[in-house]
This record gives C-alpha cells, structure tokens and sequence, in this order.
C-alpha cells in the first residue's frame, strides 16, 4: 500500500479528507513502479535556500535581540545575558542534533518512496525530544549558579546570569519539540513552513522585548527577566504553529500508536554521535567564555557581542547547509551518487559565498555593529579589536558547516563525531591554552576558533573527496562486479 498525495499538496503535502481526516486513501499497486531518479539540478537547491536560512537563524535571532534590548541596560546585564543566553543555545545546539536525524531518515525513505513507513518514528522523536529537555531543564536549572561560576561569573553579573536562566530554560523542551517536527517538515522536502515558524518567533520576541524589558502599555520593566520571557514565549508560539501544522498537513501524528519502530536505534545511534560532537563544539564555547570572563567584565561584554555575531553567523551559514542536507539525503535514498556529489560541492560553493558576503557585510559595518549591543567605551574598544578575527572566520567556517550538513544529509553522524574531537582537543584546547599564555587574552580566543574551523573544514574536504568522489564512486562501483 501507498499513501497517495493528491491536488495542490502532491510533492510531500498531504491533503485530508473528511471529519476523520484521513489521508488521500491507500491505493494498491501492482506491480510496483518506482520513478526513475531525476539527476540533481541547482534549482533543487535554490527552491529550499532561502527558507532553510531562515528557518535556521530563528533561535541566535531570538537571542541577538535579547543581547541588543539588554545592552541598554548596562555593561554588567550585557554579560549575564551574554554567558546565559550563549548557555542555552550550545545546549540546545547538542540535544537538537535530533532535528538532523529525523531530517536524514525521513529524507531517505522520502527519497526511496516508502513515507508511510517512517510515520510512526516522528511523534516518538517527539517526545523523545521533550524528554531531553525536562531533564537538562531540571539539571540545568537547579545548578544554575554553580554552572555559570565555571564561567568565572560572580558578583552581580552571576545572580542576573541566575535570574535570566531560571525563566528562559523553560523553553528547553518546547524548542528541542519544535526542532524534532521542523526535522521532519524537512525530510519531506517542506522548508517553508519552518521558515514562517521563525519568522513568527522572531517577530513575537521582538514586539515583546522593549515591552517587558523597559516597561510599556501598563506592564511594568522587569529587565533581563523580562527578556527571557519575551523569548520564552515566542518559542511557546512556534511551537503551537509547528504542532498545528504537523496536525492538519502531514501524516505524523502527535501521540505514537506505538514505541517502538525499526528505525529507532539508527536514529539514538546517529543522535548519540552527534550529541557527541556538539559535547566537544560545547567545550571550545566553554573555554572561551571562562577565558574571556578571567579577564574583566569588559571582556566578557565584547567577548559576548561577537560570539553573539558569530553564532548567527554559523547558524545563517548551516541553515543553507540544511537545504543541502535535504537533498542529499533524498539522493542517497534514491541511490544517486553522482548527485549526491554535485549537491554537496554546490552546497560548499555557495555557503563560501554567503560567507564572504557576511564577512564584508561586517566589514562594512565594522564601526557601528557593537554600538548596537552596548555604549559602553571599554566593551566597545575590546570589542573592535577582534572583530576583524570574526569577520575572516566566515569563509573558513562556511566550508565546515557545509560539509556538517552533507554528512548529516548522509546519517553519517560518526564521521563528524571524529572530526570534531581531533579538531577540538587537537587544536583548539593546545591553540587556546597556549595563546592565552602568551597574553594574547581575545584574541588567544579568536585564534583558537579560527585554527578549529581550519581543521574541521580539512578533514572533512579529505574524507569527502576519498570516499564520495566519482573516482571513488567507479572504484566501488568496479569491486561490487568483481
């Protein structure tokens, strides 16, 4: 049996029928008749770009406005948000790497034509994702403080860093939720209706923001809290709007008729890999934010806006990697190589791309970019003394986050795993550690990331190119005869 789409929703949007709302029936064929694989075509790409990109940069939006609004508040606000904020996105950052493997399997069996069979994995992961985030929710929350004076945080900036964090980890398991459902709008090769998710989050988030911040229509300031709660419910609302979706316009359901599915130890297997790896992304964030708190609140303001900058960055640069992602792992399903091959290296062309332009958009705006943040003379003196670091970063990291997006695509979460302990342990602890002797302070920082992204985008060039190039393709391809 398959599960037939029909009218307006045919490619992946599944119409309902009746008060029941069943699915376009099942109907029989026989033979079965699988449609001949279409060669990949750039305009594959383009047609996912755009809502992938900002589908992908809602949450470091989220918590860009919250750093901007806060900044007007004082130098020791702007770093209590700076550490909480940055916090719970490398969280989130680990947990929802569920996201890319619900996107890698749904978009294989998308791909091999066999959708109905994946149905049932969806709401697990899910709950399995809600799950995740009432635990690091409770874990996170009830250690808060000591938490955050590992970050070298104390005084003032470590019981706003407290306050902050107590309302906004809330929203762990309403994102990591939310990120599971946007996984599968992807797999089935949907990217618009994430993109309009996010833009409804940011939007709400930025209409509350001043409001609850500063006080506004009758409701009274509550400052850095009220920034959490701005951002707490714009993630609410995004979760609502993709649950209604997932609801009304696919065939997942909310509650599973069952636990248990075939494909659920391949996806805790791919998700253990990749929690793994962003246990090691979470480590060089770490580090640099203990460093950079070491040094002096100022530090840590400027150390905070331009890490701030610097994750709307990757996640701006891995949203087009998602579009990537999406392809490949429905050409890997459909069994097409040779596509699966071009889509990667286009994916690389045009996320260096993106990242040049982001760099010279920075460039231009090199004066006037931390002003947004804060007004504070020696946060913004810090700050313009390495951004120059951040701005050549982007190229370098584009070609990392592209090839993160492939494997991704590919399921093949253990080779990122690999990739990024050798380059985190391998170069950014020794880079980090040793610059910072020296007293390079920032920019001992900014040396070690960018030295870590240089890493990261080499070994995975030299993997790709070994084992899925067309030469490595024949290779293969001339051992299965022989």
């Amino acid at each position: 049996m398959d599960l037939v789409p029909c009218g307006k929703h045919a490619l992946g949007r599944y119409a309902w029928h009746g008060v029941n709302r069943q699915l376009c029936r099942p109907v029989s064929r026989t033979p079965k008749v699988r449609r001949i694989p279409r060669p990949f075509e750039p305009r594959d790409l383009d047609r996912l770009a755009v809502p992938a990109i900002i589908s992908g940069i809602a949450e470091p939006l989220i918590s860009l406005v919250d750093t901007a609004f806060v900044g007007r508040l004082g130098t020791a606000d702007l770093a209590a948000v700076g550490i909480a904020s940055s916090f719970f996105l490398l969280v989130v950052w680990v947990l929802a790497q569920t996201r890319s493997a619900v996107l890698a399997v749904v978009s294989r069996y998308y791909g091999e034509q066999r959708l109905a069979e994946i149905a049932g994995l969806v709401p697990i992961a899910v709950w399995m994702n809600v799950a995740l985030g009432f635990g690091f929710f409770a874990l996170t929350n009830l250690f808060s403080e000591p938490i955050f004076k590992l970050y070298n945080a104390d005084g003032e900036v470590l019981r706003k860093a407290v306050e902050y964090y107590h309302v906004r980890s809330f929203g762990f398991p309403i994102v990591l939720a939310t990120f599971a459902i946007t996984g599968a709008f992807r797999g089935i090769q949907n990217l618009n209706w994430g993109m309009w998710i996010s833009l409804l989050g940011a939007a709400v988030n930025l209409g509350l923001n001043p409001v609850l911040i500063f006080g506004h229509l009758g409701v009274p300031g509550m400052g850095i809290v009220g920034s959490a709660w701005a951002s707490l419910i714009a993630q609410a609302v995004m979760f609502i709007t993709a649950v209604s979706i997932m609801v009304m316009r696919t065939p997942f359901r909310v509650l599973p008729r069952t636990w248990r599915h075939p494909e659920l130890w391949g996806l805790w297997l791919l998700s253990g890999n990749l929690f793994a790896r962003t246990i090691a992304l979470n480590a060089c964030y770490y580090l640099g934010n203990r460093f950079a708190t070491g040094y002096s609140e100022a530090h840590i303001g400027a150390h905070s806006i331009a890490m701030q900058v610097w994750l709307f960055s990757a996640f701006f640069i891995d949203g087009y990697a998602a579009a990537g992602s999406v392809l490949v792992g429905r050409f890997a399903g459909m069994k097409h190589r040779v596509s699966v091959y071009r889509v990667s290296w286009r994916v690389v062309r045009m996320s260096v791309y993106i990242g040049a332009g982001l760099a010279l958009i920075y460039l231009t705006g090199y004066r006037y970019i931390g002003g947004l943040f804060s007004q504070d003379a020696a946060v913004l003196s810090l700050f313009h003394g390495v951004f120059w670091m951040v701005v050549i970063t982007q190229p370098v990291n584009a070609v990392a986050f592209a090839f993160d997006g492939v494997y991704k695509g590919l399921g093949d979460g253990k080779i990122l795993r690999n990739v990024l302990l050798i380059a985190t342990f391998g170069v950014f602890v020794p880079l980090a550690w040793g610059t910072d002797a020296l007293g390079w302070q920032l920019h001992a920082i900014w040396t070690a990331f960018l030295g870590w992204m240089l890493a990261r985008g080499l070994l995975l060039v030299i993997h790709f190119q070994k084992h899925n190039s067309p030469r490595a393709i024949r290779k293969r391809a001339l051992s299965s005869v022989a």
